[in-house]
């Protein structure tokens, strides 16, 4: 495969390069030299990192002069986390706000990377939580509105029943309170009161 170079970003006006041959590898010692702090002993803090220091390489890239040089290389997945350790004290002044810019950035990242899943959780059962009582409310309303709507059917059949003979004796009346007895107790309770 054809190794390829090609700029990933730039800091403080240098290019960091990334080297692509099979993998992405990014050169360590520009970075530096662009944040202004100590490329060796950034190489030796890489090194001693139980996992920067298993995935580091050699690698040719072009410097800022041009020319082709070996440069200690970390893939590029880790070059986040490699930058996440450089203290904002140690670098040019001019570079410092953006440290301390992107050390914040990583930090909300790491946050949400890592709360994300808690919080969706969270929403969702308290979503859940309202739901249900929705649920309720219109299941209680419903089982309300059928026991109305029976009763009214009961009514209906009732008068849609009732004869003519039925309503004479009524004294002419439907039955407001059908619960309160039959229609001849409602009838005889009309009459005594005429009396």
């Amino acid at each position: 495969m054809k190794k390829e170079t090609r700029t990933v970003a730039v800091i403080n006006k240098s290019k960091i390069l990334v080297i692509e041959n099979g993998e992405k590898l990014v050169p360590i010692k520009p970075i530096c030299e662009a944040l202004g702090v100590d490329v060796d002993s950034q190489r030796k803090k890489i090194n001693d990192d139980e996992i920067l220091g298993s995935v580091t390489v050699l690698s040719t890239a072009t410097g800022a002069d041009g020319k082709q040089y070996e440069m200690v290389c970390i893939p590029y997945k880790f070059i986040f986390g490699w930058l996440f350790t450089i203290n904002p004290r140690n670098v040019k002044e001019e570079a410092r706000e953006a440290v301390i810019n992107y050390k914040l950035a990583c930090y909300n990242a790491l946050y949400q990377n890592f709360t994300d899943q808690s919080e969706f959780l969270e929403f969702k059962q308290n979503q859940i939580e309202e739901r249900l009582l929705v649920v309720d409310k219109a299941t209680s309303d419903f089982k309300s509105a059928k026991t109305v709507m029976d009763d009214a059917k009961k009514e209906l059949k009732k008068v849609r029943e009732m004869s003519f003979d039925d309503w004479l004796a009524s004294n002419r009346q439907l039955p407001l309170f059908p619960e309160a007895g039959s229609d001849e107790d409602i009838t005889d309770e009309y009459l005594r009161s005429q009396e």
